[in-house]
């Protein structure tokens, strides 16, 4: 695991983890793994707090099609983000191709979404009980726990009944049927399929959504 370099400070508005956790609407622990993968660029005072640099965090935003955050607001913004009514989707999936490809297709297709994203079951599953997001994307294969323990565990939660999930795998039919004790009933996107597929399955989520006005 990298460890977080120590430099003198050349941002004064650098971010500490919980400001971020709280700009990205992520848990801490899920931004402190950011930092752990590299996706995040970070560093630590003198005292030994870790400090996230402004410009790794407006990157990561404009990947995910949100607008940049002004130095100068880097103070306040946290503590005054207005309340959202976007709906949210919470993608679990580790391959950052795929994070990327589907980042860029909500963007494009479906701007109305608040996109969250968890790179393994177990940070996916903590977020899930954080955001209670109306839209899940689970990939089946995945670090920590696999996507089908996953979407059982989910499925013991009485707030689950208010989310539409959609699973994505690269696994061909014979190969997810160890997992079909998970999957019954769910829609499945085959990711060789996933641009042509996916969006009609997020409207007819979407649509059901509003219908429930949810």
């Amino acid at each position: 695991m990298p460890k977080t370099p120590a430099r003198p400070p050349a941002n004064p508005t650098d971010y500490s983890t919980l400001e971020v956790a709280r700009l990205l609407g992520m848990a801490v622990r899920s931004v402190q793994l950011m930092v752990d993968r590299g996706e995040l660029e970070a560093w630590k005072t003198p005292g030994g707090h870790r400090r996230i640099a402004s410009a790794s965090v407006d990157a990561l935003l404009a990947r995910r099609g949100g607008p940049a955050v002004p130095a100068s607001a880097a103070a306040t913004r946290p503590a005054a983000s207005p309340v959202r009514q976007r709906p949210r989707l919470l993608l679990i999936e580790d391959s950052i191709h795929y994070q990327n490809l589907i980042s860029m297709l909500l963007a494009q297709q479906f701007p109305e979404l608040e996109l969250h994203m968890a790179s393994d079951g177990i940070v996916g599953l903590a977020l899930y009980g954080q955001l209670q997001p109306e839209l899940l994307l689970v990939d089946i294969l995945l670090p920590g726990i696999d996507g089908a323990t996953l979407i059982t565990s989910l499925r013991s939660h009485p707030q689950f009944a208010g989310s539409r999930l959609i699973v994505v795998t690269s696994l061909d039919e014979s190969q997810r049927q160890p997992y079909a004790f998970a999957l019954q009933g769910l829609p499945v996107v085959h990711k060789p399929r996933l641009v042509m597929e996916l969006p009609a399955l997020l409207r007819q989520q979407l649509d059901q959504i509003r219908k429930a006005g949810l």
